[in-house]
Parts: C-alpha cells; sequence; structure tokens
C-alpha cells in the first residue's frame, strides 16, 4: 500500500482534541490543564476540543456515534491540521465499522495518540494509507518534570522532515506522575536490548501488542509484508500474556513476511527480563534471522518517542545498535 503522509505541524495550527477511547472527565479528576495548555501555546499549536470529550457512561467513555461525530468532524474541519487523544482506554476498536475511510483519506491530518489508540490508527493505515503517529496523548503533556524528550521527540516527528535517528534515553520514570507530580523516582536507563543480531528495514507496523491482535481476521489489519514491526504493551502484561500475544500475530500468514521487530520498554510491573525476553523471541522460527531490538524508547513508560504508523525505519541490530525512522 501506498503511504500518505499528512502535512506536518507549523506555528499557528489548530490541534483537536478527541476521546476515541476513555473520556477526558477520566484525565481531569487531576486537573493539568494549565502545563497543558502552555506547552502547547510554546510549540504554537492552538488547541480546540470536540463537543464530546466530556461525556462519560458507565464504562468511562460515551456513546459511540459521540465518537465518531468527533474524529469525523476533526477530519472534515479545513481549521484542523492534527489530532491528539485525550488518553487510551479499551473501547478505540469499537468505533472502527462506523467511520467513513473516504472522508478520511481525503482529508490527511496527524492523528496521534498511543496504547488502545493503536487499533484506530492501524485502522486507518489499513484502510487508507494515511500514516499515522504513536506518541504522547494530549494529556501526556501535563507531566511537569522529565518529559523535555518526550516533547522534542514529538516535535521533531511532527513538526521536521528529516530522518530521526533514535537513541536510548539516559533516564526513564514509571510511575503514576499525574496523581503525584513531587514524589518522582529516575530510573538510570541500561540501553537498548539487542537480542537477535541484523539490520532490516520495512513500514512500521504496530503499537500496543495486545490491541494491534485485536484486528486480526478483519479489513482493519494492516499488512505485515514487508513490515518492521513495533510492539509493546502495558503492566497488566505479564511476560506469559505478552508471549501468547506475540505468538498470535506471528502465527498470521503474512508474518511470514516481517523484516525485524522493535518491542517497547515494559513496565516494571510486568516482571519482565531480558532473559525472559530473549526466550520468547528464540521460540519464533518465522523470526529466526531477523533483527531485534528491546527496551526501546516506547510504550507506557517515559520518554516515549513519537514514531509514523505505516512510515519507514531502518534497524541494524549489534555491538553498537542503530534505530532510524527514515520517513515520517
Amino acid at each position: 500500500m501506498l503511504s500518505i503522509y499528512p502535512p506536518k505541524f507549523r506555528r499557528g495550527d489548530f490541534v483537536r482534541v478527541v476521546a476515541p477511547a476513555l473520556s477526558r472527565a477520566v484525565v481531569m479528576e487531576h486537573d493539568h490543564t494549565s502545563r497543558i495548555e502552555g506547552r502547547f501555546a510554546e510549540m504554537g499549536l492552538r488547541l480546540s476540543f470536540g463537543e464530546h470529550v466530556d461525556e462519560m457512561d458507565g464504562l468511562l467513555s460515551s456513546s459511540v456515534q459521540s465518537r465518531v461525530d468527533d474524529l469525523h468532524a476533526a477530519f472534515s474541519d479545513p481549521e484542523v491540521t492534527g489530532i491528539l487523544t485525550v488518553i487510551g482506554g479499551f473501547s478505540s476498536n469499537e468505533l472502527l465499522p462506523y467511520l467513513d475511510w473516504e472522508l478520511i483519506a481525503a482529508n490527511p491530518k496527524i492523528l496521534c495518540g498511543y496504547s488502545d489508540i493503536t487499533a484506530l490508527q492501524n485502522a486507518i493505515y489499513a484502510r487508507t494509507g494515511l500514516v499515522t503517529y504513536s506518541g504522547p496523548h494530549w494529556s501526556t503533556f501535563g507531566m511537569r518534570d522529565h518529559f523535555a524528550e518526550t516533547q522534542a521527540w514529538f516535535m521533531e516527528a511532527l513538526f521536521g522532515g528529516e530522518p530521526m535517528d533514535v537513541r536510548p534515553a539516559t533516564a526513564w520514570t514509571d510511575d503514576a506522575w499525574f496523581r503525584d507530580q513531587d514524589g518522582r523516582t529516575v530510573i538510570p536507563g541500561d540501553g537498548w536490548w539487542p537480542l537477535q543480531r541484523g539490520a532490516a528495514s520495512g513500514r512500521i507496523v504496530g503499537g500496543n501488542l495486545c490491541t494491534l491482535n485485536l484486528l486480526q481476521g478483519t479489513a482493519n489489519m494492516p499488512s505485515l509484508e514487508g513490515a518492521l514491526l513495533f510492539v509493546e504493551d502495558d503492566f497488566e502484561s505479564h511476560p506469559a500474556t505478552f508471549a501468547r500475544d506475540l505468538t498470535s500475530l506471528l502465527q498470521t500468514p503474512e508474518a511470514k513476511g516481517v523484516r525485524g521487530l522493535v518491542i517497547g520498554r515494559f513496565q516494571q510491573a510486568s516482571r519482565m527480563t531480558r532473559d525472559l525476553l530473549a526466550l520468547i523471541v528464540a521460540k519464533h522460527s518465522v523470526l529466526s534471522g531477523l533483527p531485534v531490538l528491546a527496551n526501546v524508547d516506547f510504550g507506557h513508560t517515559s520518554p516515549i518517542f513519537t514514531f509514523p504508523i505505516g512510515g519507514d525505519a531502518e534497524v541494524s541490530v549489534g555491538e553498537s545498535s542503530t534505530l532510524r525512522i527514515t520517513r515520517h
């Protein structure tokens, strides 16, 4: 499929914030909007919000119709350059049967978020060819400290067009920062984990692994032929769960066309270790001879870098591993 790249941000652009999964009312229990607004003002971006972002039902979301209407309104509004999600959740895939793919394809715009938004992003790419971006939510910009790298990567990916050379963060965090901005714990970085040597280039498919797997067997699953898989999961995915989810993905017929695997950093509560992850990866013959790089800065820890789903990347794994986003 030919990838369609949306126009990049310029100072003065409007960004529409939508809630395809959890409602904004969920995150407003800890209100960091003033800091968020300040950060977007510094970047020269103006924020507007979907009409239904604060609606909330018993599942902490809003109706399918409300969420679809907000997405369609964002894509169809000529003043909106980019779309940012409030936060993740559990229900973005509910929207897929009701989205107007022709409307989305005719109005290519930046869409950025992660976690549960993976379902929406990969479906948009599969159905329209539009490149979307795995990166911080609107709510992520409320993080007071230890946010500089995340914001720098966001700006490099969404304002610029040059290839991005990704490097491992020297430190990271894995805490409920939104509840306590003062009680943060900074963890020294231990670099990337080169699990299997090799080099490859390809088109990025992926995001949150268990969410991506929800698309299997539907028209919303992007092709894995020629893909570099980027996958991650959160604290609820302990090693056995991650292993079975990865197995499910790699047993699909098109997995034979995968060119490499890049795995995001695990949260501490998952209890994943380098040795366990190496054991999990080594079980899969479809990965034999392919580069596998892990402990990379995306997922549910911080910082996270912004990468294009449907964009191109190169990975080289060895004594000195490299990761470059060649087109975004």
